[in-house]
């Protein structure tokens, strides 16, 4: 059998998976507003997104270019008689990122109950990606000016900084991904944010929809709160959930913390604080720690490489590059969900995709 015999059937494979997700993601979460429903469903769209990004098609043009020189199969596989005009496609791709935050969340839950994944631990970050375009500096951002010379500035990118990418102008996603000891590395949860984006007011919403099972949530200190610590671990006043969040702390102010480290707590909410830094700094808290490292900050790189986004994103504005990324780790937990029912090892995740 040749490659494109075998990139068809994987791509065959990867679009029956998809499609009973994206249904179920409208299904319960439908579309709102006055009007006749639209001609072409949602899901149907998403999964049209979510071929073409598999494909590397990088433009909303070469998108649709492919789409349309691929109708009949297309067809054929989401067993549908017409497929949307390229109008029809321009205008819902950017609102297909709605559908794609939900479909990831249902998603995850499958790998929990297939077995792909084990949720006991999980870890949170954040990842940067440069926007197309010059840079659009403060001064100018602060006037609302794209002088001639920055023709073609991504007005919704901003900048951000973090440790690993330094001073960025562009967007960010924040994945939730499994971290157990000897679990395949899955992305659970996902939202995409421009660059300047606060870590506590992006994984807040996620909070309620963690994994029942997960035990212990890692992440770094830019997520260091005690409004995210004591949602994760109490449910109420009297009454803890079970978890446990490991976070070093934000350095503030420029007292040193050792001098306080011991000192009684002025309150409920310090006493809290204190059990989770001696948790976080006991061994076990150590070790626990030390998944973060070996699975989200890693996964950040692959996904990146596997979908050519080391250098920049694929578009221009929020919410194109919001539906890109999330159909992209979409595709993603596709790629691995399908790895393991053909038992193959991780390494052939880029195979697969290479193959499509």
């Amino acid at each position: 059998m040749d490659s494109r015999a075998k990139g068809g059937t994987h791509l065959a494979a990867l679009v029956r998976m998809a499609i009973p997700l994206c249904k179920q993601a409208e299904r319960e979460h439908p579309r709102k507003g006055p009007g006749r429903k639209p001609d072409h469903p949602d899901w149907l769209l998403a999964v049209l997104i979510m071929v073409t990004v598999l494909k590397r098609k990088k433009t909303k043009s070469a998108q649709f270019r492919w789409i349309h020189n691929h109708r009949k199969e297309l067809q054929k596989m989401l067993n549908v008689t017409a497929l949307p005009a390229r109008s029809t496609y321009f205008d819902r791709y950017h609102r297909a990122h709605k559908l794609f935050v939900h479909a990831i969340e249902l998603q995850g839950k499958k790998a929990i109950d297939e077995g792909v994944v084990a949720p006991q631990s999980i870890a949170v970050d954040q990842s940067l990606i440069a926007a197309r375009g010059p840079k659009w500096h403060k001064s100018d951002r602060q006037k609302n000016r794209v002088p001639k010379r920055l023709r073609g500035v991504d007005r919704d990118s901003t900048w951000g900084y973090s440790k690993h990418d330094r001073w960025v102008q562009g967007y960010s996603f924040e994945v939730v991904v499994s971290a157990t000891k000897a679990s395949t590395v899955f992305p659970l949860l996902a939202s995409v944010s421009t660059a300047c984006a606060k870590e506590t007011t992006t994984f807040e919403p996620k909070i309620n929809h963690l994994p029942e099972a997960s035990k212990n949530v890692l992440a770094d200190c830019g997520y260091d709160s005690n409004k995210v610590a004591e949602r994760i671990e109490w449910i109420d006043e009297h009454r803890r959930t079970g978890r446990r969040f490991l976070c070093p702390e934000n350095p503030r102010g420029s007292k040193p913390k050792s001098k306080s480290a011991h000192k009684p707590p002025r309150n409920e909410s310090h006493r809290r604080r204190q059990q989770r830094r001696k948790f976080y700094k006991s061994p076990r808290g150590r070790r626990l720690y030390a998944r973060r490292s070996q699975t989200v900050e890693p996964f950040n790189e692959w996904f990146k490489s596997l979908f050519e986004l080391e250098d920049r994103v694929w578009h221009r504005g929020l919410e194109n590059n919001q539906t890109q990324l999330l159909a992209a780790i979409f595709a993603y937990q596709l790629l691995v969900r399908y790895n393991h029912r053909k038992g193959y090892e991780n390494g052939q995740i880029r195979w697969i995709i290479d193959a499509l």
